[in-house]
This record gives structure tokens, sequence and C-alpha cells, in this order.
């Protein structure tokens, strides 16, 4: 909890920044020289191999910024570059059309990143403010809130190791991958298990690092659904690396 002993400076802390931060934000996404890509990419890295120091960061961020979330637009502007990069390479192994190929690279960014971790993190910046914020015991304590664009920072960071595994390596092994047979099923359900895994480990830990949250553990529930259903879906013969591949390239099969 972060005491004050001013009302006003309450007022213009968490309640009056996002209006204004906002627009600032998305303005630097077209300014590259206002990017810090040499700290995107030791975030990237350390995310993959360690993680809990990047959030270590996010607590000098807070304080020396006022603000859990980045206030640089980097991260997201080269992890999608890097997602698209890797989707057309997708598209120039497998699929036949350039037209087609166009529209999977838009449809990966759009749908697999970005409108698909806006509700991930509305959902889970919902679901904190609601329920698992400690409640302020002293009327002098400026109440905090996640905010919405921490939530999406949070998804990001999530994001980029499940994308290292799940289109990356991905991309490397899928000849085997999507072959037939119980091999090609067992490492497919093992590299979406470990991904899927990962990618809420990383968001518990994102949550856990704010100091007004509890229960953050709650984020850890959906691995042991994912460590329950994995053998089921091995056993039943389901590839889901040829599942998502058929979706997006019909020859695969």
């Amino acid at each position: 909890m972060l005491p004050t002993s001013s009302s006003a400076k309450a007022r213009s802390g968490p309640h009056a920044r996002p209006n204004s931060f906002l627009p600032h934000y998305l303005r630097r996404i077209v300014k590259w020289q206002q990017m810090d890509i040499e700290y995107t990419f030791w975030q990237m890295l350390h995310l993959c191999t360690s993680p809990k120091v990047v959030y270590q960061h996010t607590k000098y961020h807070k304080q020396t910024k006022n603000q859990w979330a980045r206030d640089d637009p980097a991260f997201v502007v080269i992890c999608s570059l890097l997602l698209s990069v890797c989707t057309i390479a997708y598209c120039a192994a497998y699929d036949h059309s350039a037209g087609h190929a166009v529209f999977v690279v838009i449809s990966v960014l759009l749908f697999h990143f970005l409108v698909t971790g806006a509700i991930l993190a509305t959902c889970c910046w919902f679901f904190t403010n609601n329920y698992l914020r400690e409640e302020a015991l002293n009327s002098h304590v400026v109440e905090q809130r996640v905010e919405w664009l921490y939530a999406f920072d949070v998804h990001c960071n999530s994001f980029f190791p499940m994308f290292v595994l799940l289109y990356v390596i991905h991309y490397f092994l899928s000849p085997l991958l999507v072959a037939h047979g119980f091999v090609p099923v067992l490492l497919s359900n093992v590299l979406f298990m470990a991904a899927v895994s990962y990618y809420h480990y990383l968001n518990y830990l994102g949550y856990d690092v704010l100091p007004f949250l509890e229960r953050t553990t709650l984020f850890l529930y959906p691995i042991g659904v994912v460590f329950v259903l994995s053998p089921i879906l091995i056993l039943s013969g389901f590839n889901p690396s040829r599942h998502v591949m058929n979706m997006y390239f019909s020859r695969v099969l």
C-alpha cells in the first residue's frame, strides 16, 4: 500500500492518468526513435529464462513512473512484427496463394495476439479489480487498482514464450508434428501443454507482483486443468498441431 498525505495527489494519481496516458501510448507506436528496443529484447529473453527478474523491474518502474503498465509500446510492436514474420514463414512453407497468405497473417496477428489479448486482459482486469483486491483498512491509503494496460502487458509477457514454443519451435518441428502416428500426437500435446502452462504461470507472476492483490494463486489453477486434459487428449489420438494447421493450411493433411 502507498500512503499519501494529500487528497489532491490521490485524485491526480491512478484515476486521472489513464485518460491522457493511452493516447500518448498509441502515438508512440509510430515513433521508433522513442522506443527502447534493447530493453524490450532484454525482457523477451528473460521472460523465457528468468521471468521473475522482469517483474522485479516492474516494481522499479512503478517506483519511478508511478504506474505499473509500460509507457513504451515497443514490446507490442516487436512482438507483432515477429509474429507476422513467423506467420509468413508458415505461409511460404504450407500455403498455396498470396491472397490467402495475407488473410492468414492478418487473422493470426489480430485474433491470436491482439484481439484475444484484449479480451483476456479485460477479463483479468475485471476479475482482479472486483474479486482479488485487498480491502483498504486505512482511509488515508490511496486505493489501488489494476490498470487495463498493465493487464494487457501481462498478456503480452505471457504470450511471448508461448510464441517461441508454438510458432517458432513448432515451425521447425511441424513436419514431424503433423505426421500420423502416436509419437507426433505425444510430442504435439507435450509442446502445447508446456506452452499453455507457462503462459498461465507468467500470468500468475504478473499479478502476484502487485502488492494490493490477494489469492493470485487462482491464476495457477488452469495449469492443473491442462495436466488433466493432456493425457486424455493423447490417449484419444487428438493432435493439436494437425488441428490448428488444418484450420489455415488444408494441404498439410
